[in-house]
């Protein structure tokens, strides 16, 4: 039988809400309102401040600064510090929505994704009629910068976890990891995580007039240097504080760590934010040294590229069903045993020395339609499998110089997915590739089954050729 896939369906918010603060950098107040979008729409923002009201998809292709935070810009619109309100979404698992936001920055608010997962939550998430479509990493994947001590692997997985490890070689941070099995623990373990800074970076950021909707409640200060009451009370000013200490662990009063690795897990929650600028969930483990914003970039668009690559090799082979086939299905019994109804191709359209293209019919009248969910036909997961065994059974067949003395047997079946149901109507392309040569009689095949140009099932096949008996 089907089954969906284990990840469900697209998600979107239930309802729109609005969120608004100050913008770190700029300090201008900003509203941020978050809409519900349809499927396969991503995650845009939409400048409402602006004449002609531009979107911008939130794509790590479009970023061009990372140098406080990632910011997107398309057509010289820009929007700034996404990374937080892009980590509540993946984290809350929102792949649909339409922001608009009335300024370049979005607000900084408490320096984490608390308040945007909040508010996620207590809108309402709805699901959609469309399954999500994942970026799955079928190879390690590594991003290394030497001069900043960075790394960034991504190894294959069946779900998306993160471990990250923060090391600045200072007594008052010292090596830090955190860890994210499962993207549901986003909200409690991840989402409230604030950011932080040293005390000579805040320095620099006032001198050059770049925080100024900064707030000691909306980061971590480490203070790094020794540092008189005369600095504490210019920074007590600057902040519209009646008073600034340093607090024995190295950390301005300014703030109680949620937890001892807060500054990891902030971190964590940054990678999140940036690798949600691949566009699709992610199922692999991320495994990060030292990781920031520029190389968080870099590698989500390794991702994407090797996204990319992937589908090309998986498009649907470009077919003329209107022209006459290889086989016909007079031709395909001569070669398989199988007979109607479970004789499931009806002709083969191409085939070269490693692969082979065969189309199937899928009508009201098939026989399984009868007794499986007869009141809402969908065909059946194993004989999609079957059919792509079939075809493959042509192919390893066809290799012989007497195919109709040697018959295929499965020996296996490997990482079999269903992405989408068959229904009647539906016409059913599949190829089948070798993916080693037929070594005593042993062949190793992928299929795909598309629908159209999309993938609806993909497995991996083990069959042996062999000799039938001779009877008497």
């Amino acid at each position: 039988m089907f089954a969906p896939d284990m990840n469900g369906l697209q998600r979107t918010l239930r309802n729109s809400f609005s969120i608004s603060g100050a913008g770190l950098h700029t300090g201008k107040e900003v509203t941020m309102t978050f809409h519900p979008a349809p499927v396969n729409h991503g995650v845009k923002f939409r400048r409402t401040d602006l004449t002609d009201q531009p979107i911008i998809d939130a794509d790590a292709d479009l970023v061009v600064d990372i140098s406080r935070g990632t910011s997107l810009e398309k057509d010289g619109t820009r929007i700034m510090t996404t990374e937080h309100v892009l980590a509540a979404l993946a984290g809350l698992q929102i792949d649909n929505v339409l922001i608009d936001i009335d300024c370049s920055e979005t607000p900084i608010l408490d320096g984490s994704s608390r308040l945007y997962a909040e508010a996620i939550e207590e809108n309402g998430v709805a699901e959609q009629e469309a399954f999500r479509e994942f970026i799955e990493i079928d190879r390690i994947i590594s991003y290394h910068d030497r001069k900043y001590k960075t790394e960034l692997i991504a190894i294959p997985s069946d779900s998306f976890r993160l471990s990250v490890m923060i090391d600045y070689d200072s007594n008052v941070l010292t090596t830090q990891y955190a860890i994210l099995d499962q993207i549901e623990d986003f909200k409690d373990q991840i989402a409230r995580c604030r950011t932080f800074v040293f005390l000579h970076e805040l320095e620099y950021l006032i001198q050059h007039n770049l925080i100024r909707g900064g707030d000691l409640n909306n980061a971590i200060v480490f203070v790094d240097k020794i540092i008189s009451q005369d600095e504490l009370d210019r920074l007590a000013a600057f902040f519209n504080k009646p008073r600034v200490t340093v607090l024995k662990e190295g950390i301005l009063n300014n703030v109680n760590l949620f937890y001892p690795n807060e500054p990891a897990r902030h971190k964590l929650l940054d990678l999140i934010g940036d690798l949600a600028l691949v566009g699709k969930p992610i199922k692999a483990h991320i495994i990060a040294k030292r990781p920031g914003h520029h190389a968080n970039v870099r590698f989500a668009q390794m991702i994407k590229e090797l996204s990319k690559s992937q589908a090309k090799k998986e498009k649907a082979p470009p077919v003329d069903l209107t022209k006459p086939p290889l086989y016909d299905i007079n031709q395909i019994q001569r070669i398989l045993p199988h007979r109607p109804p479970f004789l499931l191709i009806d002709k083969v359209l191409e085939m070269t020395d490693h692969s082979v293209v065969a189309v199937k019919n899928v009508t009201m009248n098939e026989s399984f339609f009868v007794g499986h969910f007869p009141d809402e036909p969908v065909m059946p997961g194993v004989l999609q499998v079957e059919a792509m065994a079939q075809s493959g059974g042509i192919l390893a067949l066809s290799s012989l110089p007497n195919p109709r003395e040697y018959t295929a047997y499965f020996l296996k079946i490997e990482n079999a997915k269903f992405r989408q149901k068959v229904l009647p109507g539906d016409t059913l392309v599949f190829r089948l590739e070798l993916a080693s040569p037929i070594r005593r009689g042993i062949c190793h095949m992928k299929g795909y089954v598309y629908v159209g140009d999309k993938i609806v099932t993909e497995a991996e096949l083990f069959a042996q050729l062999v000799k039938k008996s001779k009877t008497t």
